[in-house]
């Protein structure tokens, strides 16, 4: 697992978070890597990092970085996301946030980069948002994703988590659903995670040959702590 790129994202965030109270850094290590249903690591776990900055108009701009393993269709090890929007709230209950990202794969994996838009509303603890890439993976083909996101506080700083999720549009011969539910716990600086990942319903990436791009469910464990502390 090459991770030292991810590490330098770490470490710059980490500094920048002493700096600025706008700047900010998430680390995460998880057992896998899923998007969307699909993992993108081969089932191998995650070194994971962001660096966000935000101010109190409700812009911000972040980086994200994890280790990939896409097997022989590219030489990418890392991937490198760049993203900028902008976030508020109509009022105490309902809430929106509007962007842009670019997915970028390094090294040589250019051949899939790719760029997508965002819209989400939260109602107090749901989230609904839609994404689009009118170029999905640099194939020419548009690609959309809906989601529902809710994360249900429960006795002693644990949580239910749940998701549900639809991919669609041409890029995609069959268009699937996945989903996941999960417990999450608050524990001092950090976040621990456990949940059932599920996006079987893509048939065709059933048990993928050395688990690339497996569709197959799947518990998925993860720790993450966010910088500076204490706030």
């Amino acid at each position: 697992m090459k991770i030292a790129p991810v590490l330098a994202v770490a470490a710059l965030g980490a500094a920048a978070s002493v700096a600025q109270a706008e700047v900010s850094s998430t680390i995460t290590l998880t057992s896998d890597y899923d998007f969307r249903g699909l993992t993108q690591t081969a089932r191998d776990p995650a070194l994971q990092a962001s660096l966000d900055w935000a101010n109190d108009s409700g812009m911000y701009v972040g980086a994200w970085a994890s280790n990939v393993d896409f097997g022989k269709g590219t030489d990418a090890d890392v991937e490198v996301d760049l993203y900028a929007g902008f976030r508020g709230s109509f009022n105490d209950d309902l809430s929106f946030d509007v962007g842009a990202i670019q997915y970028a794969y390094q090294p040589n994996g250019d051949k899939v980069d790719f760029a997508e838009a965002y819209g989400s509303l939260t109602y107090k603890a749901v989230t609904a948002k839609y994404s689009y890439a009118w170029d999905y993976g640099n194939t020419g083909s548009a690609a959309s994703y809906f989601e529902l996101n809710s994360a249900v506080p429960l006795p002693n700083d644990f949580s239910l988590t749940l998701h549900g999720g639809y991919s669609s549009g041409e890029y995609w011969t069959e268009n699937y659903l996945d989903y996941s539910i999960g417990v999450a716990k608050s524990v001092g600086n950090f976040a621990v995670s456990l949940k059932w990942v599920d996006g079987s319903d893509l048939q065709s990436a059933q048990k993928a040959p050395a688990d690339v791009f497996t569709s197959d469910a799947k518990l998925v464990f993860s720790v993450a702590t966010t910088l500076p502390w204490g706030k």
